[in-house]
C-alpha cells in the first residue's frame, strides 16, 4: 500500500530504496494538508481536511494524485506518471518552471520507479531527469505502450476483488469503495 511512497522516494533521492521512508512521507503530506485546509478542502480530498490527515497517516491506504501533487512541490520536481493502461503521462508541477523530472510508471493498482540504465556503463540507474529530456518521456511511453499490449495492467473498474475481512465478491473499485462505506473493512484482495 505504499508503492508510491517509496517509488517517489527511490527516483527523487537517486535510487536509494528505503522502506521505512512512507510513514515519515504520509506524515508530511498530513502536516502539509493540515496545514492549508483552505487550499486542502472537502470538495478536493472527498473528505474532510481531519479525516483525510487522519486516513493518510495509515499504512494500508493508498496514495494517488493527491499526494503526488503535494510530494511534486516539496520535491521541486516534475513528477511524471506514466499509466499503462492508457499509456497517458500524467504531469504533476509541469507548469511550475521545475527543472528536474522524475518518472514512475502505473498499472492501476501500483507504481512502480522507472530509471534508465546505460548498459556497458559502470554508472548507477538515472532516475533524475531535465524537464527538457522529451526523449525520456517517449521512452517511457513505449515502455507503457509495451506492457498494455502484454496486458500487464489492472482495470481498476472491472477486476474482481474480495473483502479478506468478510470474503464478500466484489467488481471493480465502486463496489470496493461502497463496501468499505458500509461495513469499515478495506483489506481487499484481488481474484
Amino acid at each position: 500500500n505504499s508503492c508510491l511512497f517509496t517509488s517517489i522516494y527511490y527516483v527523487v533521492e537517486g535510487g536509494v530504496y528505503d522502506p521505512a521512508c512512507a510513514p515519515e512521507m504520509r506524515g508530511l503530506i498530513s502536516q502539509i494538508v493540515s496545514s492549508d485546509p483552505a487550499a486542502y478542502s472537502e470538495a478536493v480530498l472527498g473528505k474532510t481536511n481531519e479525516e483525510y490527515c487522519t486516513w493518510i497517516r495509515r499504512d494500508d491506504t493508498w496514495g494517488g494524485a493527491i499526494e503526488v501533487s503535494i510530494l511534486s512541490k516539496f520535491y521541486q520536481c516534475e513528477i511524471c506518471v506514466v499509466d499503462t493502461q492508457t499509456v497517458r503521462v500524467d504531469r504533476f508541477g509541469e507548469d511550475a518552471g521545475y527543472h528536474k523530472r522524475v518518472l514512475l510508471i502505473y498499472d492501476g493498482i501500483h507504481y512502480d520507479p522507472l530509471q534508465k540504465v546505460i548498459s556497458g556503463s559502470e554508472s548507477p540507474p538515472q532516475t533524475i531527469f531535465s524537464t527538457t529530456d522529451d526523449i525520456i518521456l517517449a521512452q517511457a511511453l513505449e515502455l507503457a505502450d509495451e506492457a498494455r499490449r502484454k496486458r500487464q495492467f489492472t482495470d481498476v473498474n472491472r477486476f474482481a476483488l474480495r473483502c479478506m475481512v468478510c470474503q464478500t465478491g466484489l467488481v471493480g473499485q465502486k463496489e470496493a469503495r461502497e463496501h468499505a462505506k458500509e461495513t469499515g473493512h478495506t483489506n481487499f484482495g484481488e481474484v
